[in-house]
């Protein structure tokens, strides 16, 4: 057990103070109040609102970030990939476990759905970007936290302005909520063209939710549809 803080020697004080705060960090407490807890004002100072001037660098600050606990499990973190030039952008939720091995956004069995989603409409992986909201794998592959969505949004807002896609496609209820802000479902998100700022969103269901339910793959080739009809409309 930590001792309690000696007050009458100040140097003693303080690293009593650092002991206990470490103490407490391992044992997975927040140290930040519930009135701020989810806000980026409250998240360790660093990468947060730094604007980078390449993609190279916002992807070394991706690889170095230690703004959520997500980073003290990870293998390591994933930054997007793809031409900094794209029109289109693919954005999932989080890495999973293969991408939490290699590096690299959509490379396990929902990434190989992707990279067919993607050549169905006469596109390689080559051509498009592609990155997730969250740049380190949730334990078990969960849903993103609220403040660990918010502890990587300036880099994904990065992606997006270094990046300067036409249209973005959001796979599953994350990566749509995230952008348009809202609490509704991939199913009423879908299906039609939204507006980000100035920019197509085209919603659609996760590759990895493909993979659990076929029947969805229907609705899913309109989206892909809807997306080449908007992306021939800009050559």
């Amino acid at each position: 057990m930590v001792p309690g803080p000696d007050q009458t020697n100040p140097g003693r004080l303080v690293g009593q103070l650092q002991e206990l705060l470490e103490f407490q960090k391992d044992w997975g407490r927040q140290f930040l109040p519930k009135s701020v807890k989810n806000q980026e004002a409250a998240l360790p100072k660093g990468s947060l609102h730094r604007p980078y001037e390449s993609g190279a660098a916002l992807s070394r600050a991706i690889v170095e970030c230690q703004n959520c606990l997500l980073a003290r499990n990870r293998r390591q973190a994933v930054p997007g990939e793809g031409p900094q030039n794209s029109i289109l952008m693919f954005i999932g939720e989080g890495p999973g476990f293969e991408e939490d091995q290699q590096g690299r956004p959509f490379v396990g069995p929902a990434g190989q759905l992707l990279t067919k989603m993607i050549q169905a409409i006469n596109l390689t992986r080559e051509e498009v970007y592609i990155t997730n909201v969250v740049k380190c794998r949730p334990p078990e592959n969960r849903d993103p936290f609220e403040n660990e969505v918010e502890a990587c949004r300036s880099f994904l807002e990065e992606e997006i302005r270094l990046v300067d896609p036409r249209i973005l496609v959001p796979l599953g209820s994350c990566a749509a909520q995230t952008l348009t802000r809202t609490k509704k479902k991939i199913s009423d998100l879908r299906g039609r063209i939204l507006d980000f700022k100035n920019r197509q969103l085209i919603a659609t269901y996760h590759p990895a939710y493909l993979l659990r339910n076929p029947g969805a793959k229907r609705e899913a080739w309109e989206d892909l549809k809807r997306v080449r009809r908007e992306y021939d409309g800009l050559q």
